[in-house]
């Protein structure tokens, strides 16, 4: 089991991406430090920010004991807990099968219901215009991930048999469901999933990190334009 000395840097803000890193830390007991990355007042434009996280986005990660014990930065938080996982052998498989089941529902979250969840949230919460379409659009695709997880559950546990990685990035999303237009008493498998491993106090914990600086940005302009306005810069 590796034993981490040094704190890793987390670059971080209270959102379901965010949160997947905090929870993980938290799962491994690992030291790190928290650096606020305020999204709503721009500074994931900082240049000390890009130089670690240049699609401008967090969570990030510097890792001052990464391999050859030389310091190493992360971006993407997928990548970052395979890292994570393979670094201190929990929540990751080490066999091949093993590790290409959670990949498959890792990368399932990643490509699919982060960003439905996410454009059911702006379209639903934040959009300046009402647009049915899009609306519905989202809500019905989120529904329907959703299902796919709700089957999923159906014979297991957890979504790669063993608590995973997979769970990790999953969890933070799904909390946000009323939001999303869901109702979890229709997916009673996903349902029984989402309480159990809301449950687990490193999830707690993960989840409760800068809650104090949280708040809804959907009558505050100027915010929305920096999370929802940018363009190449």
């Amino acid at each position: 089991m590796t034993t981490q000395k040094l704190p890793i840097e987390l670059h971080y803000w209270p959102t379901p991406n965010g949160w997947k890193i905090s929870i993980m830390l938290e799962e491994l007991g690992a030291p790190y430090d928290v650096h606020y990355v305020d999204i709503r007042k721009g500074e994931q434009f900082r240049p000390e920010f890009l130089k670690i996280a240049p699609n401008n986005r967090m969570p990030a990660i510097v890792d001052p004991e990464g391999p050859g014990g030389e310091p190493l930065s992360i971006f993407e938080s997928g990548a970052i807990l395979q890292y994570l996982g393979r670094k201190f052998g929990r929540f990751y498989p080490a066999d091949e099968r093993g590790r290409v089941e959670v990949d498959q529902w890792l990368f399932w979250q990643m490509g699919g219901l982060g960003p439905m969840a996410g454009q059911a949230h702006f379209f639903r919460n934040y959009a300046s215009e009402k647009i049915q379409a899009a609306i519905e659009r989202y809500t019905n695709e989120v529904n329907r991930l959703y299902g796919v997880m709700n089957k999923r559950l159906a014979q297991r546990d957890y979504l790669a048999g063993e608590y995973s990685i997979a769970d990790i990035a999953c969890v933070g999303w799904v909390s946000s469901y009323e939001n999303q237009g869901q109702d979890l008493n229709e997916f009673p498998n996903l349902k029984r999933w989402f309480e159990t491993v809301m449950a687990r106090s490193a999830v707690q914990r993960g989840m409760a990190l800068g809650q104090e600086h949280r708040r809804n940005v959907a009558d505050d302009d100027e915010a929305k334009k920096v999370l929802f306005g940018q363009r190449a810069r």
